[in-house]
């Protein structure tokens, strides 16, 4: 599965009908593949919700979110790139 290129600053998943299932689609799928084969889990946040990840290759972070609160499990995925200063002040982190 392909990793993280450069010039991605976030992977939106989807959920998809399909044989009258609703089944994750591709983005979904690769993001499970890279929060748990390739990504470092930094931190997680009071709620539980959001996940702070980081690149090992290029150190950028990676903010994990559900966007659908309606559906169960907060629904698919979403990863986003996010700045070193948001990284800190949104999971108090304690970096150089």
């Amino acid at each position: 599965m392909k990793l993280i290129e450069e010039k991605e600053k976030e992977l939106t998943g989807n959920w998809i009908f399909k044989d009258g299932k609703i089944v994750e689609d591709e983005t979904s799928k690769r993001i499970k593949f890279l929060i748990d084969n390739f990504l470092v889990k930094i931190a997680v946040s009071p709620s539980g919700w959001e996940k702070l990840f980081q690149d090992p290759n290029d150190l950028r972070f990676w903010e994990l979110t559900y966007n659908d609160g309606e559906f169960h499990g907060g629904g698919a995925p979403s990863l986003r790139n996010i700045s070193k200063e948001m990284a800190v002040k949104n999971y108090s982190l304690n970096v150089d």
